[in-house]
């Protein structure tokens, strides 16, 4: 018989308890689309990097906006396996390779290879590259807010 897990938070999420955090990392958090990225791309590349970060609280909440947004769950339930998927096109394909490399910066001597560079820089110009990288790293500070923390999945509802 499995026994159920209580989970129970560590303390509030550090971007809530110094509100100057929050301030700052909301004010990452809309470069991108004030640069141009398109928000449901956004959330593609939200939820594959929280995935492969095993951010429980982020691959719940980050599919609830994509379906706001309009996105499909086709695509939310194939982000995961995204390369053998018909769903996406190849900017999306380059953005998501992108979010991968830079979320497993550990995994390879060479973390972020110039093929997986070069595809991006087919796809974006300079500008929305660089908001695409201010995207994945800030996805990436969240999900690590969250995991140290541990919070909980489905408190936090947008």
């Amino acid at each position: 018989m499995q026994e159920k897990m209580v989970m129970q938070e560590r303390m509030g999420n550090p971007a809530l308890v110094l509100p100057e955090a929050m301030q700052a990392l909301a004010a990452l958090s809309k470069v991108p689309t004030e640069t141009g990225l398109s928000p449901k791309l956004l959330e593609l590349v939200n939820l594959r990097a929280s995935q492969i970060n095993g951010c429980s609280v982020c691959v719940d909440g980050h599919p609830r906006i994509a379906k706001k947004l309009g996105e499909t769950d086709e695509r939310l339930f194939a982000v995961g396996a995204w390369r053998d998927s018909p769903y996406f096109s190849d900017a999306e394909r380059a953005a998501l390779a992108l979010t991968e490399a830079v979320t497993r910066v550990s995994d390879r001597a060479d973390p972020v290879p110039d093929e997986i560079w070069d595809e991006a820089t087919r796809h974006y110009d300079g500008r929305s590259l660089a908001a695409l990288v201010i995207a994945i790293a800030n996805i990436n500070v969240w999900n690590r807010l969250n995991i140290a923390t541990r919070q909980i999945a489905g408190a936090w509802k947008p």
